[in-house]
């Protein structure tokens, strides 16, 4: 394996084209790879340039430091634009939530919470009933109660949940195609360095956020949490433009998203940190110590202008910020493992139901009539939501009513135990508790929303309107959790001299905290469907402010990926990266095969010849030839087709826009020229046209590999340097090329799959 040319030529002539730079050079064609290796070459030279100009004069020191601190600034503004746009989409999908219900009367622009804040004839069981909000009914027909209003509300439901996913999937339609679903599968792509042009763009970014709002208020089973990564990194994209830096070089654009993936991920759970681990561990290909800090840096100015905002006035960042003030005991474990292996079974469920019903989506008709599509789902999802509380109110609600522990000050019907004095349905300060008619209904009423959002969900990850997956996964989760742990809370209680329960429980002890397992089993089930741990404990930690339920925490969430990978070791994400043929190469994925690379390059006994350059014996004419022949990204350039001896390797664009501005600045040009890729000129007959000069694109030192080498080294290579492409060579002459599709071809072979199915989709 080896490098091509020598060290020396390698760092200060790598690519020569930086010494004599033709415009359009370096760059590249939509749904191409980025070269890592070049543009971090490109990187190197242009801080050389700037460090050895600083000395020079105050201005040459002022850009210099300019240069410096850009990096900073940029993440600054996307954090301080992901914070802005965080707040204004919760307070906006809050109050288009409500709207589906009624309205304020009061003040137009407040929701159902806010219009009850001022009014003084609210009652502690109905806090949310006030004069000045009123219900469709009450505005349309002037009654509250009966038949004829239940049935209005309900129409009014279904009108408002239809109009907003109708106008979010006709706004994504219409303006912004790349604005639909979560974007987490493309963020990693790109950042593997996959170039998906207008994805990160500023229409992506205006109608993702119009249209986030309304697929949420729409009550289909879909969150904003992973829309938002998509948002905070079209805010870092546009940004980056704004400093040369950044918008020149494609691998340091790199480093502003996987910050701006962690600055969304802070603004969507109030997790900085988690943010700053999810970045690492979930969607960065190449993350450095400094883009470390730059996205612990943006992480946290996008938490502070959320928690400035305040957007669910509670002063905290998410709207199911809980903490608990019993401990947990060691029996717990039991029930806490079951709910990760509860969400390990429902995450390779979930990944092959949906991975199943996209891919008809796909292949079939149906995939034609995307409006329809989310106006059918849309229409299920509001008529069975609305007779059940749990599935009628906004999912993020749902999660914190499951998460909150019973107190003196809740009214839930999750809250409404036996007095153990009066029989009466009073909340009492005796912890543990039986459970009154109020607890069993709601336990009924959970277990049919428990089937209605894995149903749902399944149908709704994957519709052209933004959907997240985090919030109802979380909410499945958080179902189950509080079902088990009500019934473990009831078994406490009726049987505490059980030996589980005999050492911990004593009659009347504060023991079981059944909100505290619906935040294990919310953590268990986004386990399973993402397969991430470490960030994923740290963002629930994060939201719940304790410290000490971060063992029962990292038990259910490995429990689920264990249980999760012995089904498919693959995440949803990546699942969604590889139906769209992708072409990403996992990191987590091992390489265990034997084969060599001259198993795996191209040309195959069955193929034509590699379509190769001579170095100094080309015409203008016979170049074109070979570029209009094939539909090649690239060419190796060798000494002469007797030899092969290789000399570099050319780019198809490069080639093609070197030849175009040649013809427009240099005289004498023709189709008869020679080419030469050498540094001097080749001789030539004295009536010749003049000659054109390449070597200017010509990347002197390829990254060459000998037919010998085990693919298991070349796989690792590929994914560490971030190839485009290897050579192949044997005894210095060129044998063949390997690619990255290439590779994802032969790993889809060897694991029974149709290598076909590696092409962008």
């Amino acid at each position: 394996m080896s490098n091509g040319g020598g060290v020396a030529s390698s760092t200060t002539h790598l690519l020569d084209f930086l010494e004599e730079p033709i415009p359009g050079v370096g760059t590249y064609d939509d749904f191409h790879t980025i070269d890592w290796v070049r543009e971090k070459c490109k990187d190197r030279e242009r801080h050389r340039k700037i460090n050895s100009k600083k000395k020079e004069s105050a201005w040459e020191f002022t850009k210099s430091l300019y240069d410096a601190w850009s990096g900073w600034l940029v993440v600054t503004l996307t954090g301080l634009a992901s914070g802005a746009l965080a707040g204004l989409i919760d307070i906006a999908a809050d109050w288009m939530n409500d709207l589906k219900e009624g309205v304020c009367l009061s003040a137009m622009w407040f929701n159902h919470e806010q219009c009850c804040w001022t009014s003084n004839e609210t009652t502690f069981a109905e806090r949310d009933k006030c004069p000045q909000w009123k219900s469709w009914a009450e505005l349309i027909l002037g009654q509250a109660e009966g038949p004829g209003s239940y049935i209005m509300n309900y129409f009014m439901y279904i009108y408002w949940a239809l109009s907003f996913a109708f106008l979010a999937v006709c706004l994504v339609k219409v303006f912004a195609p790349y604005a639909c679903g979560s974007g987490i599968p493309e963020i990693k792509t790109i950042l593997s360095g996959f170039i998906i042009r207008g994805y990160l763009g500023k229409w992506t970014l205006m109608i993702k956020t119009i249209t986030l709002v309304l697929a949420v208020a729409s009550g289909l089973s879909l969150g904003k949490e992973g829309p938002l990564v998509h948002v905070a990194c079209c805010c870092g994209n546009i940004f980056s433009y704004l400093f040369p830096k950044y918008s020149k070089n494609e691998a340091k654009k790199r480093e502003v998203l996987s910050a701006a993936s962690a600055a969304g991920v802070s603004v969507a759970f109030g997790a900085p940190i988690g943010g700053v681990l999810f970045s690492l561990e979930e969607v960065s290909y190449y993350f450095p110590l400094k883009t470390l800090w730059r996205s612990f840096f943006a992480a946290l100015v996008a938490a502070f202008v959320l928690r400035s905002i305040n957007p669910f006035g509670n002063s905290r960042l998410v709207l199911f910020y809980v903490e608990y003030h019993t401990p947990w005991y060691l029996f717990e474990l039991i029930p806490f493992i079951l709910l990760g292996v509860f969400g390990g079974l429902w995450g390779a469920f979930f990944i092959r139901a949906n991975i199943a019903w996209c891919r008809r989506r796909k292949s079939t008709r149906f995939g034609k009539y995307p409006v329809l599509e989310v106006i059918f789902v849309a229409t299920i999802t509001a008529v069975v939501a609305f007779p059940n509380p749990y599935t009628r109110q906004n999912t993020s609600e749902l999660i914190k009513e499951l998460f909150t522990d019973c107190g003196p000050l809740e009214s839930s019907q999750l809250c409404q135990y036996r007095s153990q004095m009066n029989g009466s349905k009073a909340f009492t300060d005796n912890p543990n508790r039986p459970a009154g008619p109020g607890v069993y209904a709601a336990m009924w009423q959970l277990c049919l929303a428990l089937i209605f959002k894995i149903i749902m969900t399944i149908f709704t990850f994957g519709l052209k309107v933004p959907s997240g997956l985090f919030i109802p996964s979380m909410a499945i989760g958080a179902i189950a959790g509080r079902i088990v742990g009500i019934a473990v809370e009831q078994l406490a209680y009726y049987h505490h001299d059980w030996f589980l329960f005999k050492e911990w429980c004593e009659v009347g002890a504060d023991c079981i905290t059944p909100g505290l397992y619906a935040m294990v089993g919310a953590a268990a089930c986004l386990g399973g469907v993402t397969r991430m741990t470490v960030s994923l404990v740290v963002i629930v930690f994060e939201l719940t402010g304790g410290l000490e339920y971060i063992v029962p925490l990292m038990a259910a969430v490995m429990t689920s990926k264990w249980v999760g990978d012995a089904f498919g070791r693959e995440g949803i994400y990546e699942a969604h990266i590889r139906l769209n043929g992708y072409p990403f190469l996992d990191a987590k994925e091992e390489f265990t095969h034997t084969t060599l690379a001259r198993e795996v390059m191209r040309p195959r006994r069955s193929d034509p010849p590699l379509a190769v350059l001579t170095q100094d014996d080309l015409t203008v004419e016979e170049l074109q030839g070979v570029i209009n022949e094939t539909s090649y990204n690239g060419f190796p350039v060798i000494v002469s087709k007797e030899s092969q001896r290789l000399v570099g390797f050319a780019l198809r664009r490069d080639i093609t826009i070197a030849i175009e501005n040649a013809r427009r600045k240099q005289e004498g040009i023709m189709l008869n020229s020679r080419v030469y890729f050498t540094q001097h000129a080749p001789t030539l007959p004295a009536d010749s046209p003049r000659p054109l000069k390449l070597r200017s694109i010509l990347d002197m030192s390829p990254f060459t590999v000998t037919d010998h080498t085990p693919m298991e080294i070349v796989v690792d290579i590929f994914r560490k340097l971030g190839l485009r492409q290897c050579l192949v060579t044997h005894n210095g002459r060129l044998l063949g090329i390997i690619t990255k599709k290439d590779i994802l071809r032969h790993m889809a072979q060897m694991a029974n799959q149709d290598p076909e199915s590696i092409m962008f989709n």
